[in-house]
């Protein structure tokens, strides 16, 4: 299967220039590249796509190069955008570039002899352009009426109280001068990027054509939006970023296990490294039993381990298994944490569980797991109440300092869902 029927297959194809022409090109190695503006100091799962696009092609022989906006992204890319982005300065976009690269390492290998990957900052070959020199040489190929046309423009003009800067409008510029100088100076002859790129994209092949009368093409992927309409990557409490520091491995986890039933499938296949037969006994089992989410934890645990690898991806399973009754023996005090961030919590004062200690029933009380102590002890002695993830029966137990977990939390559940960690203040 050549790379372009394995994007189509997984449905990862949105556009693509003269695919006859294209297809004969990619049956041999080739230089491509996706840009991403560095606007933060991580990347976020919304990159994923093309970033893996990237990998998908250079698992195939051919040549990825990751580029970095230090100019573009100076400016700010109005596709997609209903408002100008903020500026950022160039310690900020360097510090933000070179954050990204510890990323980019888990997704493109940057070692292998035969096709490395290459990060470059366009920064590199705009910075010694002159805003005259760039209009001359690079401005009077484009019509004002050309680029107006193009949608990314057109919605932002539409809007009369948004509208857009010059400075923004003249970022489809900025992004044609980077293809054009891939191609002259490292033969880059493809171009890919979301589908909110092509008229990027298109006005870089046009460039292309008029400065130095070569053939390059261009390949978009599709915007993924979950079944219910709503924007891929984001959740109430915001993006999900790449780095455990932003989004801890376990929330990381945890948000390709609730992937919607719909969506397993189609996720599976834009992003993950599994195979057709891999992927097609995973739709199998899920349509005919989705209750054991045999789909959702294979998504969770590839994706995991993509970008955090096996060992991070245990722990995060582990964490999951503890809000399901698994054993807290050997689980570590930063993936307990994450726990604790997802459960009800509740404080008490740590003299009071040292010596003799808080009775279990009225420690259920304070947690607001119980209302009243009758209650409590029924539910106590039916067997219904567990101390981290341990049953207890007996209603006469009292809970010490020597409960606690890292000296810390002790995690009450009543039932199979109900949890509450109490923390000693």
């Amino acid at each position: 299967m050549s790379i372009l029927e394995e994007l189509k297959w997984r449905g990862l194809v949105a556009d693509c220039t003269d695919s006859t022409e294209l297809t004969k090109k990619i049956s041999v190695p080739v230089t491509l590249y996706c840009g991403f503006d560095p606007t933060a100091d991580s990347l976020h799962v919304g990159n994923l796509v093309p970033l893996l696009a990237l990998r998908r092609f250079q698992l195939l022989g051919h040549h990825p190069i990751a580029v970095a906006g230090g100019a573009t992204g100076s400016i700010g890319d109005p596709s997609g955008k209903t408002a100008e982005r903020q500026l950022l300065t160039k310690e900020i976009l360097d510090h933000n570039i070179a954050s990204v690269k510890v990323q980019l390492a888990k997704l493109l290998d940057f070692e292998t002899k035969q096709n490395p990957a290459q990060l470059m900052d366009n920064a590199s070959w705009t910075a010694g352009v002159s805003f005259l020199d760039f209009l001359r040489d690079i401005g009077k190929h484009f019509s004002v009426n050309q680029m107006v046309a193009k949608e990314s423009v057109r919605a932002r003009m539409e809007d009369r109280e948004a509208g857009i800067s010059y400075t923004e409008f003249s970022y489809m510029l900025l992004q044609a001068f980077d293809f054009m100088m891939l191609c002259r100076d490292a033969n880059c002859e493809l171009q890919i990027g979301g589908s909110d790129q092509w008229g990027n994209i298109t006005a870089g092949i046009e460039l292309t054509r008029k400065k130095l009368g070569r053939q390059v093409f261009g390949l978009t992927l599709p915007l993924i939006t979950n079944a219910d309409g709503s924007k891929f990557g984001k959740t109430v409490a915001g993006a999900i970023w790449l780095d455990p520091k932003r989004t801890s491995v376990y929330k990381f986890y945890q948000f390709w296990i609730n992937t919607d039933d719909r969506d397993v499938i189609r996720y599976l296949k834009y992003f993950t490294f599994l195979t057709q037969d891999e992927i097609a006994a995973l739709e199998k089992a899920h349509a005919e039993n989705p209750g054991p989410r045999v789909a959702h934890k294979a998504l969770a645990k590839a994706a995991t381990d993509l970008i955090h690898g096996e060992a991070a991806t245990a722990e995060a399973i582990r964490a999951s298994e503890i809000l399901f009754g698994g054993e807290l023996n050997g689980i570590s005090e930063s993936t307990f944490n994450d726990i604790v961030g997802e459960v009800p919590t509740k404080e008490i004062e740590k003299a009071k569980l040292d010596g003799a200690g808080v009775s279990l029933v009225d420690l259920l009380i304070h947690a607001g797991l119980c209302p009243s102590r009758g209650q409590a002890r029924k539910d106590i002695e039916g067997g219904g109440v567990n101390i981290n993830n341990l049953r207890e029966a007996s209603a006469a137990r009292v809970v010490t300092a020597g409960d606690l977990l890292f000296g810390k939390h002790v995690l009450l559940r009543k039932g199979k869902k109900n949890y509450v960690v109490v923390t000693v203040k």
